[in-house]
């Protein structure tokens, strides 16, 4: 069983984390805590309860917004033309021991529900995801986020019709 948690670089060991991607690496080891306490973003970590200093993925969620203009035509019509409230998930990564096992997909509908349950209260149209490469832009489609127009690594997904995964 796994349990994902917010995190916490004093239980986490974040030096010990790499999903062979350096860039996504670093972010974890260097700068996830800071931005955290500096309200950019949310880093969240994924664990075996039995030993929770082992990071097998996290991802990072912050408020942001995009213009209506990149979604997809059927999008677009519906909404206003200034700016629309979004999330991001910034980032996501696995170990790389651990990719293909099942944790990017669970700790991605952990995102989608964070965001659902944070759209109760605060409005948000879509999850906007930045992919790091192709392989993330196919993952992110599979799961149904759709590209953005003139933007061939950033993603969306509307969240209104979207089920809680919890």
């Amino acid at each position: 069983m796994f349990e994902e948690l917010p995190l916490n670089p004093t239980i986490h060991n974040c030096a010990d984390f790499n999903c062979g991607i350096p860039a996504l690496n670093e972010y974890l080891q260097r700068y996830a805590d800071q931005h955290r306490k500096r309200g950019i973003s949310s880093a969240y970590v994924l664990v075996e309860p039995n030993t929770p200093e082992r990071i097998l993925g996290y991802y990072t969620l912050s408020a942001a917004e995009i213009d209506s203009a990149p979604l997809i035509k059927k999008d677009r019509q519906k909404l206003p033309r200034y700016p629309i409230p979004c999330f991001r998930l910034g980032r996501l990564a696995c170990r790389a021991d651990e990719q293909w096992r099942g944790p990017g997909k669970r700790m991605l509908a952990s995102a989608i529900d964070r965001c659902l349950i944070a759209r109760a209260h605060v409005a948000a149209y879509a999850l906007i995801a930045d992919a790091k490469n192709a392989n993330a832009r196919d993952f992110y489609a599979h799961f149904g986020f759709m590209q953005l127009f003139g933007k061939p690594m950033a993603m969306y997904l509307p969240l209104a019709a979207m089920p809680c995964f919890a």
